[in-house]
């Protein structure tokens, strides 16, 4: 039973663990330290959103089979298509160097060594794992770690 909870557990729960990025962390104890919880009425309006979302786009990723950028192909003008490809390529870059950028910072409160170091370090190891390990064995461990998070409730 476990096993097969263990094997249902996969692409969904890496992405959904994923939002929790050294980024969103960094700028979610900057907002609490800052506000406290003044702004938690926002999540009455967000959180309805943000799952009617997620809704939407696991269902047309279900019934068509196929990925964001494929619907929009099949469905818009190529001037759409590429627009938002460029947008989403340029909001992933900018997240991917914050969160390097917040891994190196973390690293160097364990580590006296110079933050560039550290980014260069962060940024070659994760580009080896992400290119070198097999996928399955990638994505076992990035379970693991997403089960790490279980911690926030401890």
């Amino acid at each position: 039973m476990l096993r097969a909870f263990w094997r249902r557990l996969g692409p969904g729960f890496i992405t959904g663990a994923s939002d929790d990025d050294p980024a969103g962390i960094g700028t979610y104890v900057q907002t609490g330290a800052q506000f406290g919880y003044e702004q938690l009425w926002i999540a009455l309006f967000s959180f309805p959103v943000m799952a009617a979302v997620q809704e939407m786009c696991g269902r047309i990723g279900r019934v068509t089979g196929e990925g964001l950028a494929a619907v929009i192909r099949n469905n818009y003008a190529r001037p759409v298509l590429v627009v938002i490809v460029a947008l989403q390529v340029g909001t992933n870059t900018i997240n991917i160097g914050a969160d390097l950028s917040a891994m190196a910072d973390s690293e160097r409160l364990l580590w006296h060594i110079p933050y560039g170091w550290l980014l260069g370090l962060t940024t070659l190891v994760t580009t080896t794992l992400i290119v070198l390990v097999p996928y399955r064995t990638y994505a076992t461990y990035l379970k693991i770690l997403g089960l790490t998070l279980l911690t926030y409730v401890v």
